[in-house]
């Protein structure tokens, strides 16, 4: 008889293959390329491609091959967890293309199709990407894409709500993207895993080969966040600013980092886990103030501080949240992009406070993070609301944001626990022989041998 969590696997290929097939017969019948991108010499045309797609290749190697790497810090669950990021980024990416297009995008019964709005629904990729490091190892893969479906539609909704109609200000998408999908993955943790603490599992330690792969996904991340950060502002000096601020951040950030884990430890070594996550935090907390006018020191400032509370994070918060509350958060986003994405909440509202009313209108990016005009500023006066308006919106789209990822989180995370969904039992957690065939494993175990007993005859050997 099949083992109970082998079921997904016969269940994946048959809704991967409905999935696909269902997207070819939408694409076939309603959408088509914009007008403007099929005319060869078009003028606007080429400037766009131009100007956006250098942006957009960094993106694609950050989420590709950094964030891949970054993930790779469990030494025998690398492969699952770079896989596993691949295709949810592929398959979360079509799902808000077609939501998006449905919403938005619908005009004459055809949806136009741009490089614009494929890097938007990337944006949207990304939020799941984030959200699925709480559960990292513990989730079978048709948990995480049914995280995914769910988690797609409740982000372009509460999007929609902070930025369209609240009017927040976020070109990097620190509130909308960070601090969503973080409060969201904790929200799925603690709904799927209840009240018991998840004891710490044999294959849960790093390795330093794994710490070094991981390590080596935090550089490409670093590199590339920038682009990140600045592709979607407005071509100018908006996007100049977003890309100096954001280098300032993450410099600031990284040397933090070191200072902050060496005096944390007695013997005055690093920790590799610090470095991964501490030398981002400070690309996290900027992306809500990057293109807005402030002085370079402010961006160090910023940097250092998200560093700060970052690692303070991982050395106290987490153990405390998982003693007090049972919380379970694999990959610390918490700590890489919930606090700093509150820190830099906090800053943006406090430098449209000290911005002086004669510069507070012009010097911002017209667009959001989804490239809506809804945050564009008009005459000076934050679209008719004022300053101290524009600063009470920030702080409720924080709050927003918050609140439905929790929500939205905790109703997911009961979703996953169906059992058709069944997550992999606790010993088997951790291992790329589940997923994937490990050739000189199986063949020393003969080819009758099943998966769980490749996998106990692996725990056995370490």
């Amino acid at each position: 008889a099949a083992l109970p969590f082998t079921r997904p696997r016969r269940l994946l290929p048959l809704c991967l293959g409905l999935f696909q097939g269902a997207l070819l017969l939408f694409f076939a019948l309603f959408v088509t390329y914009d007008e403007a991108s099929a005319q060869e010499e078009d003028a606007n045309s080429t400037n766009q491609v131009y100007s956006i797609f250098p942006f957009f290749k960094d993106v694609q190697v950050m989420l590709v091959v950094g964030l891949g790497l970054l993930l790779t810090f469990l030494p025998r669950y690398g492969l699952s967890a770079l896989t596993h990021n691949f295709l949810l980024l592929n398959f979360s990416m079509q799902w808000a293309l077609v939501l998006q297009g449905l919403l938005h995008h619908f005009h004459h019964g055809q949806i136009h199709l741009d490089l614009h709005k494929i890097l938007t629904s990337e944006f949207a990729a990304v939020t799941v990407l984030i959200s699925v490091g709480a559960i990292l190892g513990r989730a079978s893969p048709c948990q995480l894409l049914t995280m995914a479906t769910c988690e797609v539609p409740i982000y372009l909704a509460s999007e929609w709500v902070i930025v369209n109609c609240l009017g927040v200000l976020d070109v990097g998408g620190t509130i909308t993207i960070h601090v969503f999908s973080c409060y969201f993955g904790l929200g799925v943790s603690k709904a799927l895993f209840g009240a018991a603490r998840q004891p710490l599992h044999p294959k849960e330690t790093p390795t330093p080969r794994s710490d070094l792969m991981s390590l080596v996904g935090m550089l490409i991340l670093w590199v590339f966040w920038p682009s990140f950060v600045a592709v979607l502002c407005q071509p100018g000096d908006a996007q100049h600013r977003a890309i100096l601020n954001t280098l300032l951040a993450m410099s600031a950030s990284t040397i933090t980092t070191v200072v902050a884990s060496s005096l944390l430890e007695r013997d005055g070594k690093l920790s590799p886990g610090h470095l991964q996550n501490g030398s981002l935090a400070g690309g996290v907390a900027i992306g809500v103030v990057a293109d807005m006018v402030m002085p370079p020191v402010a961006a160090l400032a910023l940097g250092s501080l998200s560093a700060t509370v970052c690692v303070l994070g991982f050395r106290f918060l987490t153990p405390l949240l998982g003693r007090k509350l049972a919380l379970q958060d694999q990959c610390g986003i918490h700590n890489l992009h919930g606090l700093p994405g509150i820190l830099g909440a906090t800053a943006s509202v406090m430098v449209i406070l000290v911005a002086s009313k004669d510069t507070s209108g012009s010097h911002f990016s017209e667009f959001s993070p989804t490239g809506s005009n809804a945050s564009e500023v008009v005459g000076g006066q934050w679209g008719g609301r004022g300053v101290r308006g524009q600063a009470q919106c920030q702080a409720a789209g924080l709050a927003v944001a918050i609140s439905a990822s929790l929500l939205s989180g905790l109703l997911t995370g009961a979703v996953l626990r169906l059992p058709c969904l069944a997550r992999p039992p606790e010993r088997l957690c951790f291992d790329d022989s589940l997923y994937f065939k490990i050739q000189d494993e199986t063949e020393s175990l003969g080819p009758g041998s099943t998966a769980e007993e490749v996998a106990l005859a692996l725990k056995e050997q370490v």
